[in-house]
């Protein structure tokens, strides 16, 4: 029975130290960026992502500072980030047809290659504007309320249901995130 205890309270004090070894540093979140070439590196990230479209990577003591255009996907606690031009976009739901909310501005970023600067342009629209992006045609769609029905038009494919929902996004294109879900789930009806 003392056995049976010790190796309870031992295992309780592990525990405890885990979690706390864990624990993000103040202004950290737990996550993980994908880099281009799909590496996934875990860590803490600070969240740069509107100030100036970067994300801070801490891993094992040392901080990396990622800009958009050096990375695919940022994943901060439970919110995921795709990276296109340099542009942070967080992901509202995903399938063949990803529904993404801009959250950061890349236009005129210096980026640097090797002894090279560039300036990246970004993506058009500003922070919190709506995009459908078609994963097999890699084709970053805004969305307002000038060009909804075009782009629902266009990237439903005259899949009724998905059209359908969208009508109701004439008011707040928030809504359209049915209208996408409904259509990546077409092949699962």
């Amino acid at each position: 029975m003392k056995i049976l205890k010790l190796l309870s309270a031992a295992a309780l004090s592990l525990l405890f130290l885990k979690t706390n070894a864990q624990e993000a540093p103040k202004g950290f979140s737990k996550g993980k960026v994908t880099l281009t070439d799909n590496t996934v590196i875990s860590g803490f990230i600070k969240d740069n992502i509107r100030k100036d479209a970067s994300v801070i990577l801490l891993v094992n003591g040392k901080e990396k500072k990622y800009h958009g255009a050096d990375i695919a996907a940022a994943e901060i606690d439970t919110t995921t980030y795709n990276c296109i031009k340099g542009d942070f976009f967080k992901v509202v739901c995903n399938g063949e047809l990803t529904f993404l909310q801009k959250a950061s501005d890349a236009s005129s970023k210096p980026t640097t290659v090797g002894n090279e600067v560039y300036f990246i342009s970004g993506t058009e629209g500003k922070p919190g504007d709506y995009f459908i992006y078609e994963n097999k045609s890699q084709q970053l769609k805004l969305v307002s309320k000038k060009t909804l029905t075009t782009v629902v038009t266009g990237s439903f494919a005259g899949y009724a249901p998905a059209i359908e929902k969208a009508k109701a996004a004439q008011t707040d294109i928030a809504q359209l995130k049915g209208a996408v879900e409904s259509y990546n789930s077409r092949s699962s009806n």
